[in-house]
Formats: structure tokens, sequence, C-alpha cells
């Protein structure tokens, strides 16, 4: 259900997370039995069955997301991630072999850095993709040599800065890559400023070390909001605006919560650690606008290539949205 809350239009859209722990458990101990069994090979299959889960544990107006990816596509991607990390690393050990050590560093570390930004378009294109609400696919629109030309160059200005430009690159980044991301023919757009992302930072920081750790909290409270209150999707004239209600003393009671789950559980509680994870991020964010939902229609192509996908794991990059 929409429910109208003003006369202009506004709705308030629900949005929520309705997985489980215990169901998560059951996934997380069969991928994890079946991915040693396999010495790896289950991986893909096992992403895969998680991220049905996951997504299909996500409401929105009251209907589930899909993940339409499957364990073969991703399997597939696997082998290509593990063939492009073999290159990479098999030129830092050709270099040790043959006493060339600092030629193996540099191949290593810019082949790393050349395979981040393509893990990152690869990754949105395939993950958006095969993702649907209602039949009606994601997409990403980012084009790859634009996309890496942007990180080469905010890589750059970050490095003669000796890190201080670090807010405006992860800024700039963010809003390539989410005001290229389709839903079906409605669009994101995301505004963010670096300086105020800088600033941000800088002010949570200090105030951290200044309060032994106290103010953290809020800190991540604040960060949750800047990415999450400058986003919107745009259909024609209207829009659908998010906003976080989160406090930091929400944060301080999931993260202390989830820390003790773990300890206790000695690591058993992961599986309710995420469940509740992902019901307090969809709790906390405010959805409202005057976008029709019905009228909302397929634009987006299918696209099967998951090796950004698994690029991006075996890099550790996460993923926003």
């Amino acid at each position: 259900m929409i429910e109208t809350t003003t006369l202009t239009n506004q709705r308030v859209y629900p949005l929520s997370f309705t997985g489980k722990g215990s169901t998560y458990f059951g996934i997380a101990i069969v991928n994890l039995l079946l991915t040693v069994l396999t010495l790896g090979l289950y991986y893909p299959w096992a992403k895969a069955r998680e991220m049905q889960f996951l997504y299909g544990a996500t409401e929105f107006d009251s209907s589930r997301f899909e993940f339409h990816g499957t364990g073969k596509e991703m399997f597939k991607g696997f082998i290509k991630a593990i063939l492009i990390f073999t290159l990479i690393y098999g030129g830092l050990v050709a270099g040790i072999i043959y006493e060339q050590m600092v030629a193996g560093l540099i191949w290593f570390y810019l082949g790393l850095i050349f395979i981040i930004p393509l893990a990152i378009h690869g990754s949105y294109k395939y993950r958006m993709s095969r993702t649907s609400w209602r039949g009606i696919r994601f997409g990403y629109r980012g084009d790859r040599n634009e996309f890496m030309l942007l990180f080469f160059k905010e890589m750059f200005f970050t490095l003669i800065s000796l890190g201080i430009y670090g807010a405006w690159m992860a800024i700039n980044l963010r809003t390539y890559v989410l005001s290229n991301i389709r839903f079906g023919n409605a669009s994101f757009n995301y505004k963010g400023s670096g300086g105020e992302y800088f600033l941000l930072n800088i002010k949570g920081y200090f105030f951290t070390i200044f309060t032994l750790g106290i103010y953290m909290f809020w800190w991540q409270k604040e960060l949750f909001a800047y990415y999450i209150d400058r986003l919107s999707l745009q259909h024609g004239e209207d829009n659908i605006k998010l906003k976080s209600i989160a406090t930091g003393g929400d944060f301080f009671a999931l993260i202390i919560v989830n820390l003790l789950l773990l300890i206790f559980t000695l690591g058993i509680g992961f599986p309710w650690v995420v469940a509740r994870t992902m019901n307090f991020i969809f709790s906390k964010i405010q959805v409202t606008g005057d976008i029709d939902t019905d009228k909302l229609v397929q634009s987006e192509g299918a696209y099967t290539d998951a090796t950004g996908e698994d690029m991006s794991d075996m890099l550790d990059l996460g993923f926003v949205i």
C-alpha cells in the first residue's frame, strides 16, 4: 500500500527487510559446507543463493526485489577473475624468481590499480541488470572508458595531495556511478560535495578522538545520512526522495548488540547480525515522493557477465545501493 501523506500527492513508500537470521543461518551453513567440500568451487553458487535471499527479503511498496543472477553466470566470471589475478600475481612471482623485485612490484600494483575501476564498473553493470522489482529490471549505463578516465584522474589528484583529495574522489565516483543507475524508465540522481564530505569526516575524526571513541556512532549516523539524503529517483517531473531517520543512539545500539552477538556466539551469530543490520538500514530510510510506481516500465536490457562482480569480491570493494 502507498499512503498519501499530504495534499500535494506526496506519498510514503514502505521499505523494509523481512529476512530472518535463522533462515540466513541455514543458507550460510549449507553454503559453507559445499564450498569447503568443493575446495571453493561452489562459491559462485553460494553467492547467488545469498543474494537471492537478501534481495528477496527486501520489500519496496509492498513488492519484493528479485535477484536473477545464477551460480553458472558467476562461476564463469569467477574463472575469468582468477585468470586475471593469476596474471597479476604471476608477474610479481616472476620478478622475485628472476631477481627483478622492483619490476615485479610495479607490475603487481599497477595491475591492481588498473582492475579496480574495471571491477567497479563490471560489478554495477551485472548486479543492476540481474536485479528487478515487479518484473522491472535495474540497469547501469555508465561508460567503461569514461569511468576509468575519471577514476585515474581522481586517483592522480588524491596521490599528489597526499590523500587530502580522497574525499572529493569518493564523492565524484559515487556521483558518477549512482547517477548512471536506472530503475526501469526512471533514473537515480546523487548530489554530494567533496568539500562537505571532507569537513564531515574531519569533524568526525577529531570528535571521536576527543570523546575517546564515543562520537564514532554519531559520525556513522552522519555518514549514513550524507549517503542517503542526497539520493533520489527521477521519473519525468516526478521524483522519490530518500531520507535517513537514524540517530547516533540507534547506531550505538545496533553496533554494540551486533558486536556482543558475535563475541558470545564465537561468530556463529553472524547471520543474525546481517539480518539485524539489513532490517536496521531499511527501517531507518524514509522514502517519500510523487512517482506512480505503476507507471514504471521495462527499459533496461540483460547483462550476464559476472567477471566484474567476482573481481569486486576478490578485491573486497563492497557495493553501494
